[in-house]
């Protein structure tokens, strides 16, 4: 297990996750570290679990994270997260992190990631690209929070591109900055926003339980799929932990405890 090399503009890092189902109806599961570490948990209500720990202090200038996920047909995988992550003053430097997956027909993937918050100073890249079979379904959650306690933030730019049985299911970009803090129409003054995206299914009735809500947005995507967004003054206003849960249940899955190993979900 490496933990990234460095160079002159910072660490570059890869990690992989891949699960696959053997000829005997097993499933083995690959790992490879890098800037994030992979420890393998425990089993749970059917799926296969994989913490990511982070091996060094995350986010400085310089850094390229990368994350591939690989989810084979008919598996179903669970990505923890131990701790959230905090991208640092980068006094006038940038950062990079990149998350590629692939998910097999039928398979399942679930990913509630923990915080990601955005100190005054820092500048990141964040994207994610989706693959995703006839069949499949992905459920992934992302929290980003501007700033440290009483600072203004910093600026991210977060880009998702999915593909569902090779026909695209969505495309956004949004920017989280001091200008998104002060725009009614995206933070409006809230430091957090938090996100449920489900692709391959569609959360509506009784997995949509947000009617009672004004806090929480729902857009339904042409094909299947759906986004829920909330925005609050800190990572536990708007939580949408219930969300997942539905989403869980929408996707085919057992929604069963909380992770062992998830962390604490509120910025440092």
């Amino acid at each position: 297990m490496g933990t990234g090399a460095r160079g002159a503009g910072g660490r570059t890092g890869g990690t992989r996750v891949a699960a696959a189902r053997t000829v005997d109806g097993r499933v083995r599961v690959d790992t490879a570290g890098g800037l994030l570490a992979c420890r393998r948990l425990p089993d749970e209500d059917g799926s296969v679990r994989v913490a990511l720990v982070a091996t060094e202090a995350l986010l400085l200038a310089g850094d390229d994270v990368r994350i591939t996920v690989d989810v084979g047909a008919d598996v179903a995988l669970e990505v923890v997260e131990v701790t959230g992550t905090v991208a640092y003053d980068m006094q006038g430097g940038s950062a990079a992190w990149a998350v590629d997956v692939r998910v097999g027909a039928g398979g399942r993937l679930v990913w509630d990631a923990l915080p990601f918050v955005v100190a005054t100073g820092a500048r990141v890249h964040r994207t994610a690209t989706l693959d995703l079979a006839e069949g499949a379904c992905a459920v992934l959650r992302e929290t980003f929070v501007l700033g440290r306690s009483h600072e203004a933030g910093g600026h991210l730019t977060t880009t998702t591109r999915a593909h569902l049985a090779d026909r695209p299911l969505l495309v956004e970009t949004l920017v989280v900055d001091p200008a998104a803090w002060a725009d009614p129409a995206v933070l409006g003054g809230n430091r957090c926003l938090d996100t449920v995206t489900v692709l391959g299914a569609r959360l509506d009735g009784d997995d949509l339980p947000v009617a009672d809500d004004p806090g929480r947005d729902v857009l339904q995507l042409d094909r299947p799929g759906t986004l829920v967004r909330s925005v609050g003054t800190d990572a536990h206003a708007g939580d949408l932990a219930d969300v997942v849960s539905h989403a869980r249940r929408a996707c085919g899955l057992r929604t069963g405890a909380l992770p062992a190993m998830a962390g604490h979900r509120g910025p440092r």
